[in-house]
């Protein structure tokens, strides 16, 4: 298989149960919830995304033949003093399009605790040490069990109580939409958080510290 990427960099991850760990970024080009071009946002299923995941141009982005290619490369951006914490978050776009068998294993035995973000249109393949669900509106919302569900908030036609009753994650995420309505947003999440403590609120800290 070769594998489409977007860009790769090492940062801090701003938002969920893992804010704040050191993190490699492998953000996969494509998504089955909207082409990435503005012209075709207003008929997508998702309309609220904020990430550029189209092509292979960005940071250390290309074509990856191999998954051994492609794990050596994000193995590259992890700091050599330190072989005990490395993280690798596969994003996108839609990550579950390309993450496959071969992929996570080769991370595996480079060391590497994977976690992927997903829309959960997509069953995830087994070996994700840590799997965030962001389910979207009009989806059909396949995979209902994993480490993490960030539920962006508000989304017309989501009930937090069902949401509850039927799914298994093992922690429930708010997370305020990013939008010309953000403070409202986040009231919104903040009150919900309060009325039903499943929920925790999520927060973008990557946006409030200016880190990538």
């Amino acid at each position: 298989m070769t594998y489409s990427v977007k860009e790769i960099f090492y940062t801090l991850q701003g938002e969920g149960g893992q804010a704040g760990m050191p993190a490699v970024f492998c953000r996969f080009a494509g998504c089955n919830l909207w082409t990435g071009r503005e012209q075709d946002r207003p008929s997508a299923i998702c309309q609220f995304c904020d990430t550029d995941f189209v092509g292979t141009d960005g940071t250390l982005g290309g074509k990856f033949s191999t998954a051994e290619a492609l794990a050596e490369r994000i193995l590259a951006q992890w700091p050599a003093t330190d072989s005990q914490h490395r993280l690798v978050v596969l994003t996108g776009g839609e990550p579950l399009l390309q993450v496959d068998e071969a992929l996570i294993a080769a991370l595996h035995e480079r060391g590497f605790r994977i976690a992927v973000e997903s829309n959960g249109t997509i069953a995830a393949p087994p070996g994700i040490d840590w799997l965030c669900i962001s389910p979207k509106a009009g989806a059909d919302w396949i995979q209902r069990s994993g480490q993490e569900i960030k539920l962006v908030w508000p989304q017309p036609g989501f009930d937090l109580q069902a949401i509850e009753a039927g799914t298994q994650f093992a922690h429930y995420f708010l997370q305020p939409m990013d939008n010309a309505n953000q403070a409202a947003n986040i009231e919104a999440c903040i009150e919900q958080c309060l009325q039903r403590p499943t929920w925790r609120l999520s927060l973008q800290t990557h946006k409030l510290t200016g880190i990538r």
